[in-house]
């Protein structure tokens, strides 16, 4: 066996990052010429030996991401833990499925053959994750890319410091580092990691990172998946339950904190119901948090400084009609509504990325359906509503990457729908399935027989024109 690279999981030891990188690639790349990866059975040991080592770690876990984001225990093994390990059991138990040769039907054209296709791992990848939910949406894509039978490079958030070092400690304890390595550091880390050339590269945050990691990719012309963000509407009509809308809409903004790339971004309610949601969703950020959230265990806070005076200098984008409290020393927001909000400024041009909702009033519904095809295509979109051709409406006519009808993010709770965005929020897809085959190639063969040979193909072509205008009906 290729003995393990000694700088894959050692640069915070300070060692030049472009012989750490480079060595690390280089086996990979050895591993994985060996073969040793395309067993099936041996990628399904690996899926359960990282599930084994998760719960090993669901402590540590939990408490790096209470240090990072104020995430409670509930919260952490919801939105991270728990995810991760219903993604480990659906791969572990349709991967026989997923990676078996797969007939296709023949063509007179190729008469006698049989033609099937087969899905192959694509080499060596880089996987970028993000700060927000920095467990689940590092380990969530490794788990596909473990699945599909790739050699992995993982590099996490330094935003996230805490969560980053415990996932480092726990995967370098459970794969050698030449199938698994983490590599830390910020901005020049990344740039390192983009020089050089991948079988495929997934990235997960804002679309402005988004078009570098794409742009380097172009450049060795990588296959990309990119799970960006952007404004996620939430439509409310006025035949909703109104009280069931405000509930679950506070629930999907307050989730970390608003730090959730398909939270509801801003509300879209009709003009009959606006003081009515208001006052419902006051009273749903009370029944949560009660009447000082800023100080509530169960409410996360802001990932850093920078974040936090980002998100404040919007409470002056339109009216401050509830909330608005703040902590600079813990980095807490309180659950904040703003009522006529500025179309044209940062609030309601830029992802908010925290816990700050702007409503926004229509006079009918296509004015709201024609609000939303004015602007990038959401992540996500939810509809509040009774009325069963609007919600058709809104599935058809729309485009986004995902979403719910009468609740918000809980597609993502789904393991059997794929994730992912399209235009501005992203570029392809994962989760179960979907996930398997993103790190997959699907070669498709065709096995002719040697014991007929039918000469149709070949010249001279004389008088065989009519025979082949058969074999294509037009």
């Amino acid at each position: 066996m290729t003995k393990p690279c000694l700088g894959c999981n050692t640069w915070s030891k300070g060692r030049e990052s472009m012989n750490e990188v480079q060595l690390c690639l280089a086996e990979m790349r050895t591993f994985f010429a060996s073969g040793t990866t395309l067993s099936v059975a041996w990628r399904k040991e690996q899926l359960l030996n990282l599930k084994k080592r998760i719960h090993e770690y669901e402590k540590p876990i939990m408490n790096a991401l209470f240090e990072d984001l104020g995430k409670s225990d509930f919260e952490a093994f919801a939105s991270e833990i728990g995810i991760v390990y219903q993604e480990i059991d659906n791969h572990a138990k349709h991967l026989d499925r997923w990676a078996a040769k797969k007939r296709v039907k023949g063509s007179l054209l190729s008469f006698p053959s049989k033609a099937y296709t087969i899905a192959q791992p694509k080499g060596v990848v880089l996987i970028m994750s993000p700060w927000n939910y920095p467990f689940q949406l590092s380990i969530a894509p490794l788990v596909s890319a473990l699945a599909a039978g790739n050699c992995i490079i993982l590099k996490p958030s330094r935003y996230s410091f805490h969560t980053a070092q415990v996932l480092e400690d726990l995967l370098s304890k459970t794969f050698p580092s030449h199938h698994v390595a983490t590599f830390q550091g910020g901005s020049e880390m990344n740039k390192e990691l983009l020089s050089h050339r991948f079988d495929h590269i997934f990235f997960t945050g804002s679309p402005e990172v988004g078009r570098i990691v794409m742009q380097e990719a172009a450049k060795r012309l990588t296959p990309v998946t990119l799970e960006l963000g952007g404004k996620s509407p939430v439509i409310v009509e006025a035949d909703s339950d109104i009280d069931l809308a405000a509930r679950r809409i506070i629930w999907g903004k307050c989730l970390n904190a608003g730090q959730t790339c398909v939270a509801p971004d801003y509300v879209l309610v009709d003009q009959k119901v606006e003081e009515q949601l208001l006052e419902a969703l006051k009273r749903a950020v009370t029944a949560m948090f009660g009447t000082e959230a800023l100080h509530h265990n169960d409410y996360p806070h802001i990932i850093n400084q920078k974040h936090f005076s980002r998100l404040i200098s919007l409470f002056d984008m339109g009216n401050l009609a509830y909330g608005g409290q703040i902590d600079p020393k813990s980095l807490r927001i309180a659950p904040t509504i703003i009522t006529d909000p500025k179309l044209d400024s940062p609030l309601m041009t830029e992802e908010i990325f925290g816990p700050i909702l702007p409503l926004v009033r229509y006079d009918s519904f296509e004015q709201a359906l024609a609000f939303v095809q004015s602007r990038e295509h959401p992540l996500a979109l939810y509809l509040f509503s009774n009325n069963k051709e609007h919600q058709q409406q809104v599935v058809q006519t729309l485009q986004y990457g995902g979403g719910c009808i009468n609740d918000v993010v809980m597609h993502l709770s789904n393991s059997h729908l794929p994730f992912g965005g399209v235009g501005q929020s992203g570029i392809g897809s994962y989760h179960a399935k979907d996930g398997f085959l993103t790190f997959s190639h699907t070669k498709s063969i065709l096995q002719s027989s040697a014991l007929l040979e039918i000469k149709l193909r070949y010249a001279p072509f004389r008088g065989k024109l009519a025979l082949i205008r058969r074999l294509f009906p037009s």
